[in-house]
């Protein structure tokens, strides 16, 4: 197991989570991303949504006077 302080803890699969509701996630991959900051589309499994979005302006018009 590994644990990120900014992004998922990685499990060595598989895997199966009990959520709060009982339902079960499984999981057969070897090597699973479970999300710790429940942004996740995907939860409990990590979508990456913990990344911070930078905002990127986009470069300003070109001055096509002649």
């Amino acid at each position: 197991m590994s644990v990120d302080p900014e992004g998922p803890v990685l499990v060595e699969g598989p895997v199966e989570i009990v959520l709060a509701d009982g339902t079960v996630a499984r999981s057969d991959r070897f090597m699973v991303a479970v999300c710790t900051c429940r942004r996740s589309r995907t939860y409990p499994w990590c979508d990456t949504s913990h990344r911070r979005r930078e905002r990127v302006d986009p470069p300003p018009p070109e001055d096509r006077t002649p």
